[in-house]
């Protein structure tokens, strides 16, 4: 069976044949403001090392820069640098706005764009685009610091500095001829009516790494024979060839303390030295003596109106003696074969515009991968070359996290507004990722819970601003959806028999017992099964803030965090009963994860007569109560006061949505080769038939005699389904919004001691600063609770069948299958990317109201032919028109378009005829 030379690759590099993922796009684009990096008393990390000083001051944790590679321990880095002979500073990194200078929150104020990868990183491509202007850094810091959060964000289109197409496209490629032979390729477009001058500066240098701990071994980087040779004691030696006649410039990646500190005494050639040379002239900035442990090939370009110039490199741990003899031979097979990659990736995908933006989302997940270096009890000591930290930080941020040392290959978020992992972030990730490499997916789902991250007591760090904050508990969803899309990708090439990575799933499996053990002691305060959690990802969702103490008092038993937990119980089961397919001991161990599934239910949607909703305040006879109301057919947060009464919180939002994410089938097959776990479900179930009554429907049997566990039964789904569905409510033309739009006109009102707070809908931006100020959760698209309601509705799906059927629009009169509503959902997502009738794309944002400049940049963005096909992969969309919002390069979990844009089904390869024994049966009905 031929296998597309990229796959090979693959292959070989999951059985260590060769180091294909050594080298890749592992460098940050902001190390700048990152808690990493903070080292101030009271944890100011946008202000302790900030834009201004970030090209004068060493980092000490990490390296960034512009379509930037490295190795996999970030030794030695090559990024770009440009300057247009106008602008005050060398353009070496990407410029953005800190929390406090932007009106919704920090943001990158560049244009750049991920366009290609492979997942070995054979083929690299992404594009950069810069002003011939003066780039207008003091008037985007200016103008967005004086908008109110009522205005929306001004951005770089929004300068005039592109105005007349007076800009560079600047394209970085790279294609590998080997694991350690990198070819470079920079290719300047002119996009003006007139020639203009650019300086092209690409770089190599060693992350610092001797200035901290006082250890004598330093890599050095000298030009030798016309190329730089880069010398690491534990990388190894690399050459950098140029071709052409660049200037070569050399200076040392340590911080020039003479502009920061005033120093007269400090001497040297600093970080900052080529920023000194070309842009401020300066010839004694760099190093006569061509060595350091930085250098840069100068290239000076002058390039005609709509022409092009383009500039090669080779970094390579060889020594070729004609660098550039097969140099465009190779960088085109690797096109090549990143197109046939793709090919038969997308084989089923008919639509050319859907397959331009899966591979661009792709592209977006793979370049988006980042080294990340953390060693926590370092990082609050401090380092014995250095000045002691603030003793103020041994009492502040994770400073419970001493645990904590990170020095691996992450998947990021975003690498300039989010350039630290985040744990749920990471688990969505993995499963667009799983379509391309499902190797790194597994090895990411598992270093999450290895010791060095994982705390002793079994919490999953969140993010470096706060480790110890909680996220939901989605790591088990996606180590379960990665087994099957690994296990259904191996049958389709060509191993019906595969029973699928076992070793894996057992190996997270027995970490996220801890996990689970730690919610369950740490955040249900009152015993009851009915969970806290504080914010849970939905940053400020609430009328309160979840994380915080209450205003009131008391504590808040939310209705997400226990349909997390219970979702949690049935993913842990499920991944409970594949082990016990091949080994029984597990058997005992789901019907743990079943019967504590039931507790769940049975606390959250209150056994019994008593109604949430009946009263201003409601309490049960026990000290608990339910978290469904019955008068309004929704489920709500419950306010737990000091003197006992319970609240409802009666906000309409994606809370109230989160309890269908817990559903789960049974095949027959399963429990026929299960004869213990099946028993005992069926004496439980007989002991408690309120339970099974409830929420199990164990003793009807669904389509192909399946069983279904949901915390819904039929007339609750429909009931949940008829508000979600509402236009006027939840269903937008984008997606389902995480606020029902009800409350545009309708704000939820509390008191508190005579201080009205509220929730109101905002499709867009937050009118607050609540949680930074730079997420929204009152009204907007996010993918993440958006793929998990496709996902969920296509199990109900798989229960019910075409028998149920649900009015879809609430209101329209047109009666869709379970299935149908989950694609229409799929296909709105979808639709925020996609062309429309006119040839726009809803993401470019459709301007509302008389915003002249939002007019301006959309009709731009959607026409321009060098911008209407370049798609970005925002963090959050605008509830009524789709318009990116947030982090405008989250290929992270919006990357989850990919995986909605791929088939269901696709035909498995012809492998050797097998007789279907009952366990190959079983294996099938598992897939």
């Amino acid at each position: 069976m031929h296998e597309n030379a990229e796959q090979q690759r693959l292959d070989e590099a999951n059985q260590d044949e060769a180091a294909w993922r050594k080298w890749g796009p592992y460098l940050s684009e902001r190390q700048w403001g990152t808690v990493r990096e903070d080292y101030s008393p009271h944890g100011a990390a946008w202000d302790y090392l900030c834009h201004d000083h970030a090209r004068s001051r060493a980092y000490r944790w990490g390296e960034d820069g512009i379509a930037g590679i490295s190795d996999d321990q970030q030794r030695l880095c090559l990024s770009l640098a440009l300057w247009n002979g106008r602008d005050p500073i060398l353009k070496e990194r990407m410029f953005g706005l800190t929390n406090g200078e932007a009106n919704h929150g920090e943001d990158v104020k560049e244009l750049y764009y991920y366009l290609d990868a492979t997942p070995t990183h054979s083929y690299l491509k992404m594009l950069y685009k810069y002003p011939q202007r003066e780039f207008p850094y003091a008037q985007l810091v200016e103008e967005n610091r004086r908008r109110g959060k009522d205005r929306p964000e001004f951005e770089l289109l929004d300068t005039g500095v592109f105005d007349d197409g007076r800009y560079f496209d600047v394209f970085v490629e790279y294609a590998k001829a080997g694991p350690e032979d990198i070819l470079v390729l920079i290719t300047v477009h002119n996009r003006g009516p007139q020639e203009a001058a650019i300086y092209v500066l690409p770089q190599l240098w060693s992350r610092n790494t001797w200035s901290w701990d006082g250890k004598p071994a330093k890599p050095w980087l000298a030009l030798k024979d016309g190329a730089v040779v880069a010398s690491h004691p534990s990388l190894g030696e690399y050459r950098l060839y140029a071709d052409g006649d660049p200037t070569w410039m050399f200076c040392d990646n340590e911080t020039n303390t003479r502009r920061l500190f005033g120093l007269d005494a400090g001497r040297g050639f600093f970080k900052d030295a080529f920023h000194e040379r070309v842009v401020s002239g300066d010839v004694k900035a760099v190093n006569p003596a061509q060595t350091g442990t930085k250098a840069g090939a100068w290239y000076r370009a002058s390039v005609p109106a709509g022409g092009s110039t383009r500039f090669r490199l080779r970094l390579s741990a060889a020594a070729p003696r004609a660098p550039f003899h097969d140099f465009d031979a190779t960088f085109e097979r690797r096109r090549q074969e990143a197109d046939e990659f793709y090919a038969a990736l997308q084989a089923d995908v008919a639509d050319a515009d859907a397959r331009l933006v899966q591979r661009q989302a792709l592209a977006g997940m793979i370049w988006n991968e980042q080294f990340y270096y953390f060693d926590v009890p370092q990082w609050l000591e401090g380092d014995p070359g250095q000045p002691p930290p603030p003793r103020e930080r041994r009492y502040g941020r994770n400073r419970e996290w001493l645990h904590l040392n990170n020095a691996d290959v992450i998947s990021m978020p975003d690498k300039w507004e989010y350039p630290w992992y985040a744990a749920w972030d990471l688990a969505f990730h993995m499963i667009p990722f799983a379509m391309i490499d499902a190797r790194f997916a597994k090895s990411q789902l598992v270093l999450l819970t290895r010791e060095w991250y994982m705390h002793p007591n079994g919490q999953l760090p969140a993010y470096e601003w706060a480790f110890g904050d909680v996220n939901p508990p989605v790591h088990a969803w996606a180590t379960w959806r990665v087994f099957q899309i690994d296990r259904k990708q191996q049958r389709l090439r060509g191993r019906p028999g595969y029973v699928g990575d076992l070793a894996f799933l057992e190996r997270v499996f027995h970490k996220l017992m801890l996990n689970f053990t730690w919610w369950v002691n740490r955040k249900d305060a009152q015993g009851r099964n009915v969970f806290q959690g504080g914010f849970l990802g939905l940053d400020n969702i609430g009328v309160f803030d979840r994380s915080a103490p209450l205003p009131t008092g008391g504590f808040i038993n939310q209705a997400d965090g226990t349909s997390w937990m219970a979702m949690y119980c049935l993913n842990l089961m499920r991944i409970a009963l594949e082990l016990a397919l091949h080994n029984r001991v597990y058997e005992d161990i789901a019907t743990k994860f079943f019967e504590h599934f039931l507790h769940i239910a049975e606390a959250m949607n209150n056994v019994g007569t008593h109604d949430l909703c009946t009263g201003p305040t409601s309490s049960r006879a026990d000290g608990g109560v339910g978290l469904w109301c019955e008068h309004d057919q929704f489920y709500y947060d419950v306010l737990n006061l000091p003197d006992g009464r319970a609240v409802p919180l009666k906000v309409r939002s994606m809370v109230g949505l989160i309890p269908l994410f817990a559903v789960e089938t049974l095949e027959p097959e399963v429990l026929d080769r299960l004869p213990e776990f099946k028993r005992r479900l069926e004496w439980f179930l007989n002991y408690r038939p309120d339970l099974a009554a409830l929420v199990s429907h164990w003793d009807v049997p669904g389509k192909g005699q399946r069983r279904l566990l949901s915390l819904l039964r039929g007339h609750r789904m429909k009931a949940l389904l008829r508000r979600m569905l509402d236009e006027s409510e939840f269903l937008s033309d984008y997606g389902i919004r995480a606020l029902s739009r009800a409350h545009r006109d309708r704000p939820y009102e509390f008191d508190v001691g005579g201080h009205t707070m509220s929730v109101r809908y905002q499709p867009a931006e937050s009118d607050s600063g609540a949680f930074g100020g730079n997420s929204n959760w009152r009204g907007p698209i996010w993918f993440p609770v958006n793929y998990l309601l496709v996902e969920s509705l296509q199990k109900f799906h798989h229960y019910y069948g075409d028998e149920f059927k649900i009015e879809c629009p609430t209101g329209s009169g047109r009666l869709v299958t379970i299935r149908q509503v989950a694609d229409e959902i799929s296909r709105r997502l979808t639709r925020i990317f996609l062309r429309d009738g006119d040839g726009r794309r809803p993401v470019f944002g459709a301007p509302s109201g008389t915003d002249e400049t939002a007019a301006r940049r959309y009709e731009h963005l959607s026409r321009d032919p060098n911008f209407c096909n370049l798609v970005p992969f925002h963090e959050y969309f605008d509830g009524d028109t789709g318009r990116g919002v947030g982090a405008s390069h989250q290929c992270g979990w919006t990357g989850l378009v990919a995986k909605l844009l791929a088939p269901r089904e696709r035909k498995p390869k012809p492998g050797p005829k097998q007789r279907m024994t009952p366990n190959k049966k079983e294996e099938r009905a598992l897939a």
